[in-house]
C-alpha cells in the first residue's frame, strides 16, 4: 500500500500536472460562468490538447475543469437569475433572491464551499466504494430510470412555489416541449410543423439560456424587474463559507452522499442529483416557509449534490466503461487513447493511475476555493454595470451560446421564442424551472416507458416486479398523492371549509 501510494504521489505531485490543474481551474470557472457554455463543451474543447499530455495531466485536465465549470454555472445564476449550467437551475431562484437582498455573499460562499466539500466527499465514497456502487448502478434497467426520472420530476413540482398547480402546469408545459421532433416509437415526426431543424428536438440548452437571461432581459427592458439592490459585499465571503460549513455539515454529509449515488447511475448525473436534494432539503428542513425567498440552506445541499455527482459518475465510467454522464463519455475516449481499458480490473491493472484520478479530483476541489473566491470577487463587478450596457451584453452571450451548441441560427430561434415564452409564463405566475427540467427529462421517461411497455407486454405490474423499482414507485407515488391531497387540502381551506365562522364555532345555515 505504501509503494502504492508513493506511486501515485510521483504520478500526481509534478510541476506539469499541478500546472495543468490551476489552469484549467480558471479556464473552468471561465467557461462555466458563461450561459450556454457547459461543463461537457468545456471539456470537449479540451480533447485535442489531451493528445499531447501525458495520462495524467489529461485527465486530470479533465477532471479540473468539470469540477470547476459546474461550481461556475452559480456565478452568474446568483448575481444575474441566469443559470450558467443546467444543474444550477434548481436553485437559481433561492441564490437570486439572496442577491437581491444584497447578500450574494451568502449565496455564492455557500455555493463554493458546498461545492468543493460535496467533490471531495464524492471522491472518499468513489475511492471506498466505487466497486459496490458500480454494481449498484448497473443493476439499474428502464424500470429503475423511468422512476428515478418521475421522481425528479415529482420534485421539481414539490418544490415549485405554494402553487402545486401551477407548477404541475409548468412541468407539463416543459413535458410537452420535449414531445418536439422523431417519436421513439414509431419514428414519425411530431409537432415539427415541417421544419427539419425540429426532427431532433428542441435542445435544452438554447431553451435554457432562453428562458432565463433572455426572458430576464425582458423584464428588465420592459421595467417589470425593480432595479437591483446595490453591489453586494464580498468582503465576508471567507466567513460565509466558514458559517455554511458549521451551520449545514448535516445537509453537506446528505446530499453528497445521495449526489454521489445518483451521479454513479449513467445517464442521471448532477441535474436530477441537484433538484432532488433541494426537494429533499425542503422537505426536512425546520424553516421550509423560507424556501424560495433566500435560504442558504437549500442551496446547501443542491451545491453539495452537484459536484459529488460529478465524482460519482466516474464509478461506472471506470469500471465497467458505461459513461455516468457525458463528461465521463469523453473521458472514456481519452483514457482508451492512452493505452488505458476502463474494466473492473482496472484497479489492478492501472491501480495506481486510477488513484492518481482521485488524488487529482480532490486537488481540483480544493484548488477551486481560492480560483472560486477570485472568480466571485471578481464577477460582483458585472451588478455594477449600468442595465443599459448590460442588458445588450447578456442578449449577446445568450445568442453565441445558443449558436454555439450546433452551429446554426435555428438554435438563436428557439432561445427567443422560449424566452418570450417564460417572459409570458412569469408574468402570470408560473413557474419557469420545472419547465426546463420536463424539457431535459421528457425524453428519457418517454423513452423508458415505452421500453418497460414492450418488455412487460403492456403489464404494468411490471414497473414493480423488481426491488428497487418498487421502492422508486412506491416512493414517487406516493409523493404524487401527498402533493395532491396538500394542493385539495389547499383548495378547501380556500373556500372556507372546515372553518367556524358561527359565534360559538357553527357555521351560518
Amino acid at each position: 500500500m505504501e509503494s502504492l501510494f508513493g506511486e501515485v504521489a510521483d504520478l500526481v505531485l509534478r510541476g506539469d500536472v499541478i500546472a495543468v490543474i490551476v489552469v484549467c481551474a480558471f479556464y473552468g470557472l471561465f467557461i462555466g460562468s458563461v450561459p450556454g457554455l457547459t461543463a461537457t463543451m468545456s471539456v470537449a474543447l479540451l480533447v485535442p490538447i489531451t493528445f499531447f499530455m501525458d495520462p495524467v495531466p489529461a485527465i486530470a485536465a479533465i477532471v479540473t475543469t468539470s469540477a470547476t465549470a459546474i461550481f461556475a454555472g452559480d456565478i452568474p445564476g446568483a448575481l444575474l437569475r441566469i443559470p450558467g449550467t443546467p444543474a444550477s437551475a434548481a436553485y437559481v431562484d433561492e441564490a437570486y433572491a439572496l442577491t437581491r437582498q444584497g447578500r450574494s455573499a451568502t449565496a455564492l460562499g455557500t455555493s463554493l464551499v458546498t461545492a468543493a466539500a460535496g467533490g471531495i466527499i464524492g471522491v472518499v465514497l468513489l475511492m471506498v466504494f466505487a466497486t459496490q456502487l458500480a454494481r449498484f448502478a448497473v443493476n439499474f434497467s428502464s424500470v429503475e430510470y423511468f422512476w428515478l426520472a418521475c421522481l425528479g420530476l415529482t420534485s421539481a413540482v414539490a418544490v415549485s412555489g405554494k402553487s402545486v398547480v401551477r407548477g404541475a402546469i409548468a412541468l407539463l408545459i416543459g413535458l410537452l416541449i420535449s414531445t418536439v421532433g422523431i417519436d421513439v416509437a414509431t419514428g414519425k415526426p411530431r409537432f415539427t410543423f415541417g421544419s427539419t431543424e425540429l426532427l431532433a428536438g428542441v435542445s435544452f440548452i438554447p431553451a435554457m439560456i432562453g428562458m432565463f437571461a433572455f426572458a430576464q432581459v425582458l423584464r428588465t427592458v420592459t421595467g417589470d424587474l425593480e432595479g437591483r439592490s446595490g453591489v453586494a459585499q464580498t468582503g465576508a465571503l471567507g466567513r460565509e463559507m466558514l458559517t455554511t460549513l458549521r451551520r449545514y455539515w448535516v445537509n453537506i454529509l446528505r446530499s453528497s452522499v445521495l449526489g454521489n449515488l445518483l451521479g454513479a447511475l449513467p445517464g442521471a448525473g448532477a441535474d436530477i442529483a441537484a433538484w432532488v436534494c433541494y426537494a429533499l432539503s425542503k422537505r426536512l428542513s425546520r424553516t421550509p416557509e423560507k424556501f424560495g425567498t433566500g435560504h442558504p440552506e437549500g442551496i446547501a445541499d443542491a451545491g453539495a449534490a452537484n459536484n459529488a455527482a460529478v465524482a460519482g459518475a466516474w464509478t461506472p465510467a471506470l469500471i465497467f466503461g458505461i459513461p455516468g454522464d457525458t463528461v465521463t463519455a469523453i473521458a472514456i475516449g481519452v483514457l482508451m487513447l492512452k493505452g488505458i481499458t476502463p474494466s473492473p480490473q482496472v484497479f489492478v491493472t492501472d491501480g495506481a493511475l486510477v488513484y492518481a484520478v482521485f488524488t487529482t479530483f480532490i486537488l481540483a476541489n480544493l484548488v477551486m476555493i481560492p480560483a472560486g473566491m477570485l472568480a466571485i470577487r471578481s464577477a460582483r463587478y458585472a451588478l455594477a454595470v449600468p442595465q443599459r450596457i448590460l442588458m445588450p451584453m447578456i442578449l449577446l452571450f445568450c445568442m453565441i451560446g445558443s449558436y454555439a451548441v450546433d452551429n446554426t441560427a435555428f438554435s438563436i430561434g428557439v432561445m427567443l421564442v422560449l424566452g418570450l415564452l417564460a417572459y409570458v409564463l412569469e408574468d402570470n405566475g408560473i413557474p419557469i424551472a420545472p419547465v426546463i427540467l420536463g424539457i431535459v427529462l421528457g425524453g428519457i421517461v418517454e423513452e423508458k416507458f415505452l421500453v418497460t411497455m414492450i418488455k412487460t407486454q403492456g403489464d404494468f405490474a411490471g414497473f414493480f416486479d423488481r426491488p428497487i423499482a418498487a421502492v422508486l414507485g412506491v416512493l414517487t407515488l406516493g409523493l404524487w398523492t401527498l402533493l395532491i391531497a396538500g394542493g385539495l387540502h389547499r383548495a378547501w381551506q380556500g373556500r372556507g371549509g372546515g372553518k367556524a365562522t358561527g359565534p360559538a364555532g357553527t357555521r351560518p345555515t
